[in-house]
Order: structure tokens, then C-alpha cells, then sequence
């Protein structure tokens, strides 16, 4: 091989390998970063066999329970109990709650599990009303039987 091309060669190599391990690190870093979902059932069942570790940062979404919803009277601290079909998380929060927050209604929150079943959130997100349907859809919808998400699972609340 002549000299000229075993040069170009090993800068080519060069650059894939630093190109490579820069790419390398990067997943390694992003991999660090990101909030894995889980619902109760999945955090203290685990989800796929695999259960989240103390410390670890999470997002967590279920139904706030009826009733759990307790506050601190001279600061923003709040903490209530998050369900899906199962077993019940508690959830503790400092700061303003989202204005759609209400108890039996979904939400999403992110933070840290510091127990079994229980998160420290650092930001709680309320799901909007699944009732809404732009006026379009609706009209074109007129006369086909709407069953309300609550009902089908929850049986009739009438």
C-alpha cells in the first residue's frame, strides 16, 4: 500500500473513531435524561418484571383518589394518592397545582420515587376534559350513542 493511501486511511479511521465515541457518549448522557413512564400498578408491580429504583426519576400518570387530597394550611406543599386499577402511589407536591386538578380527574406528574409507592413530584400536569369535541366533529357525529370513557369503565354513576 502506498504511503500516501495508508495516511488517508488512518486519519479516515481517526475520524470514525472519534465520530463514533462522540455519538457514544451522547446516548450515554441522553440515556440518563429520560423520564420512563409507569402507572401505580406498573411502579409497585413493575413493568415487565423490572421494578424502578429508589431515587430514580420518573413520570407516573393515574386517577387522583377521591378524598386523598390533603394540604399543608401555611405553605404550598400538598400530597395526594394516585390510582389506575390497582395498587394506590402516593404523590407529595411543593408549589401551585394545575387549575384542571380536581379529585377523580388524570394527571400526569414527574419526579423522583423516594419509596416503594411513594414520589416526590417536582411538576404535576392535569389531563384536559376527554368530553371535548370541536364543533365540526360533533355536528357530524349527531345521533351516533356516546359513551362517556368514566362509565365504561366505571359502570353507571347516574
Amino acid at each position: 500500500m502506498n504511503p500516501r493511501r495508508k495516511q488517508r486511511l488512518m486519519a479516515f479511521s481517526a475520524v470514525i473513531l472519534v465520530v463514533g465515541g462522540a455519538i457514544g457518549l451522547m446516548l450515554y448522557a441522553l440515556g440518563q435524561n429520560i423520564d420512563l413512564f409507569y402507572t401505580p400498578t406498573e411502579l409497585v408491580e413493575g413493568k415487565k418484571g423490572v421494578k424502578p429504583q429508589v431515587g430514580q426519576r420518573l413520570r407516573i400518570g393515574g386517577m387522583v383518589v377521591p378524598g386523598s387530597v390533603k394540604r399543608v394550611d401555611d405553605s404550598l406543599a400538598v400530597s395526594f394518592d394516585l390510582v389506575d386499577t390497582g395498587p394506590v402511589v402516593t404523590v407529595s407536591y411543593q408549589g401551585i397545582l394545575p387549575d384542571l386538578f380536581r379529585e377523580g380527574q388524570g394527571i400526569v406528574a414527574t419526579g423522583v420515587l423516594t419509596a416503594a409507592n411513594h414520589i416526590e413530584a417536582e411538576e404535576v400536569l392535569a389531563k384536559h376534559d376527554e368530553e371535548y369535541m370541536p364543533p365540526e366533529l360533533a355536528e357530524a357525529m349527531k345521533g351516533i350513542k356516546h359513551v362517556k370513557p368514566s362509565e365504561a369503565v366505571y359502570g353507571d354513576k347516574g
